[in-house]
């Protein structure tokens, strides 16, 4: 297995706030499994323990072709981005 970090843009459809399709690199996959929320610690002072923020998603998405890989997914300001694909 190879991971590859990066930071690229990707147009992502969400159903009922969870992936279902995107779009990375000129290439559309479909969401083929139950997306796992990735979270960060959200502190509150009126809190006595942190809250976990969903702040992207990691999934299977698989190609028109067949080919799956898993993808690891943020969003911010101007949008999702890829930040590690799993092959």
């Amino acid at each position: 297995m190879s991971i590859a970090v990066m930071t690229d843009e990707a147009a992502v459809w969400l159903v009922n706030g969870t992936p279902a399709r995107m779009v990375w690199d000129g290439v559309r996959y479909r969401v083929t499994d139950t997306p796992t929320p990735l979270t960060e610690d959200a502190w509150c002072p009126a809190l006595t323990h942190a809250a976990a923020r969903i702040i992207g998603w990691r999934f299977q998405g698989t190609t028109a072709g067949g080919q799956s890989m898993m993808f690891d997914i943020v969003e911010g300001d101007q949008g999702w981005r890829v930040l590690r694909v799993y092959d």
